[in-house]
């Protein structure tokens, strides 16, 4: 018999320090039958971000509900008007401030048809409060404008499946080939009540939306690749994959041919197992997204925000309840100007 490896490996979202985790009727590539090790010594490293682990074992099914919370607050100067010397603006300085909160909740079906194809289904309900703040300067005593919004409902659906490509033999990682499915099955900002948005004098200077949407009303396809590299005693991984947002024809009153921006994914970061129960992790995520396009009247202009930049800093923590379920905590920070400044996850895995 050989000798169990030594390496801290990541198997099915799961990891031992000192051997390879198996269960009865499941092969891990490259392990003789005679190496498997209990099942109840398994613990989930704490994923920074979803389909982090090799896939889910043949004929296993893994229901994972989970909540989230999200919190947003930006603060925009608007000037309207002409400067005299550096220090003296002639004109209208109008100053908002958003609030926003998201909370999520989903459920997550995970089922392993092979020992290499894996296919899931997330389902979320979001519930959206968000407040504005405005102030008007130089038009007399300075009042604060308050406006409420909120909205709540079923979001967008996601499909995915993953094929595990490479077995992790000779020193090389395990390579994992992804492609989701989004449909808009959530509220889009095309659908909710809208209402003309007047000045003090009653011209109309923009439209407010009655409600918050809680989808984003196009089908996008997402193909990635993502990578797993046990380094002994921690757990490298990391991941890329590109958005592909289908345009859609949202009518004359919506602007036309509406074409979101494509998005360019990656991430990485490592794992660490304290013991046989309880997990860290720490990891960086980057979404860049470009312009948006509106074609109207057979012509093609772009929106008039230029390409997006959205960077979270995640760390998580994992501890296992039973050989079959585990809870497990992430928190994020937002890097960039256009990220959550915080967001706040528990999941609770229950494997079949």
């Amino acid at each position: 018999m050989r000798p169990r490896r030594s390496l801290t490996l990541l198997v099915a979202g799961c990891v031992v320090a000192g051997q390879v985790v198996a269960e009865p009727g499941y092969q891990d590539y490259g392990t003789p039958e005679s190496d498997q090790a209990a099942p109840d010594k398994a613990i989930e490293i704490a994923s920074i971000t979803t389909d982090r682990g090799i896939v889910t074992r043949p004929g296993r099914l893994t229901i994972e509900p989970s909540l989230s919370h999200a919190y947003s607050n930006s603060t925009t100067v608007a000037i309207e008007g002409y400067t005299v010397i550096p220090a003296l603006v002639v004109g209208l300085i109008n100053i908002s401030e958003i609030q926003r909160d998201i909370f999520v909740g989903a459920f997550t079906f995970k089922y392993g048809f092979s020992s290499r194809l894996e296919a899931s289904l997330r389902i979320p309900y979001l519930v959206i409060n968000e407040d504005l703040r405005e102030r008007q300067a130089f038009q007399g005593t300075p009042v604060d404008n308050l406006r409420e919004a909120s909205g709540q409902g079923l979001g967008d659906v996601e499909l995915s499946t993953r094929f595990q490509l490479t077995d992790g033999s000779g020193g090389w990682p395990y390579l994992l080939g992804t492609f989701r499915v989004k449909a808009p099955t959530g509220e889009s900002p095309f659908d909710v009540e809208r209402r003309q948005l007047l000045d003090n004098d009653g011209n109309p200077i923009g439209i407010v939306l009655g409600e918050r949407p809680t989808g984003s009303g196009f089908w996008s396809f997402e193909p990635g690749i993502s990578f797993i590299y046990p380094s002994d005693p921690a757990v490298l991984f990391g991941n890329f994959s590109y958005v592909r947002t289908m345009p859609d024809d949202k009518g004359e009153d919506n602007g036309g041919t509406i074409k979101p921006g494509d998005v360019v994914r990656f991430g990485f970061g490592m794992g660490f197992a304290f013991n046989e129960r309880t997990s860290f992790s720490l990891g960086y995520d980057h979404s860049v997204i470009p312009k948006t396009s509106v074609e109207f009247d057979t012509s093609l202009t772009d929106a008039a925000f230029d390409r997006v930049q959205v960077g979270s800093l995640s760390f998580g923590m994992s501890q296992r309840l039973t050989p079959n379920a585990s809870l497990g905590l992430t928190v994020s920070i937002g890097v960039t100007e256009q990220a959550p400044n915080s967001e706040i996850a528990l999941r609770l895995p229950l494997s079949f």
